[in-house]
């Protein structure tokens, strides 16, 4: 009895946490966002400056590269912040989960087509298996002790709202 009760306490949150995810993506569908032109090698540079201290602490070398040239990016800096530093993060969590000998995250940026600035986050981490690659996107999803399965999420709806795309792949 107790065991069905908490099976639909576990479900209502599960739907409240829902809704205000689908909340926050129309919200920012409708774009309200600040939007204004940010030089991208500054704002990855922002960005590696925030985490160095934590990825110093964990032998881990942040890098950037940025092509030459690049146009500015139309977006809100706090919102592209936000979803530089979740994907380092997320990769730093996959280094130390994976232990490897090159403990490294390389922000790269350079154009794709005319008007496609592309950034990537590459870790030294084990990969992601091939079955989670759209899972991982997901609500709730998580591969962490403690997290709560909200990071990738939150940080597609975000990309998305400025005309993006996020995913995943192991190179």
């Amino acid at each position: 009895h107790l065991e069905g009760r908490l099976v639909r306490l576990l479900n209502l949150l599960d739907q409240r946490a829902g809704l205000v995810i689908d909340r926050m993506r129309a919200m920012l569908r409708r774009h309200e966002v600040e939007v204004m032109p940010l030089g991208v090698r500054d704002l990855l540079e922002d960005v590696a400056a925030l985490v160095r201290p934590d990825a110093a602490a964990r032998h881990i070398r942040v890098e950037v590269e940025v092509a030459h040239q690049l146009p500015p990016v139309l977006g809100d800096r706090i919102h592209l912040q936000q979803v530089l530093l979740n994907l380092i993060s997320n990769g730093m969590d996959a280094i130390d989960e994976a232990a490897p000998k090159v403990r490294s995250i390389v922000v790269t940026a350079m154009r794709r087509g005319t008007e496609t600035v592309e950034i990537a986050v590459n870790d030294t981490g084990s990969g992601i298996p091939e079955d989670r690659f759209e899972q991982i996107f997901g609500s709730f999803f998580t591969t962490k002790p403690t997290g709560m399965g909200m990071g990738l999420s939150i940080s597609r709806t975000l990309v998305e709202a400025h005309g993006g795309q996020l995913w995943a792949e192991n190179v």
